[in-house]
């Protein structure tokens, strides 16, 4: 059932799990309808479950580590200790130093194919970015 249209919108271990699959989908070079045709689904269904409007079922999730060659747990990284009762704290249970964006993700992706001076240099324009300017919003 889906959990995006209430006030409170999607559970956050929706939202954490499904967070998981689009990182890992993004770090090895797939897109979303190249997921969604191994699976038997549409790209926007992907796109659903990524945002956790839609919760994944077990033998979904079971579907995806397989393609993703992890193990189902690795969707669940990040998480801290459960949730004492259901909305009890539900949010404080994440680990998210930063939100993940597609450039992250790239990034992190295409820094391992570089050289270590060129790493260092890649390290030192970002560095030097984030320090003379405030995050851009776009």
């Amino acid at each position: 059932m889906a959990r995006g249209g209430g006030e409170d919108g999607p559970h956050p271990v929706d939202r954490h799990v499904g967070r998981r699959v689009c990182e890992k989908r993004i770090s090895l070079g797939y897109n979303q309808s190249d997921l969604g045709r191994a699976l038997g689904l549409t790209f926007q269904q992907i796109q659903k479950y990524e945002k956790g409007a839609n919760r994944i079922s077990a033998s979904k999730l079971w579907d995806i580590a397989r393609f993703f060659k992890v193990d189902i747990g690795y969707f669940f990284e990040g998480l801290n200790q459960p949730a004492t009762g259901v909305g009890e704290g539900a949010a404080s249970n994440f680990d998210h130093d930063f939100p993940s964006t597609r450039y992250t993700i790239e990034l992190s992706r295409l820094a391992p194919q570089l050289s270590t001076r060129r790493q260092k240099m890649a390290l030192e324009l970002v560095r030097e970015l984030s320090e003379s300017h405030p995050a851009d919003n776009d």
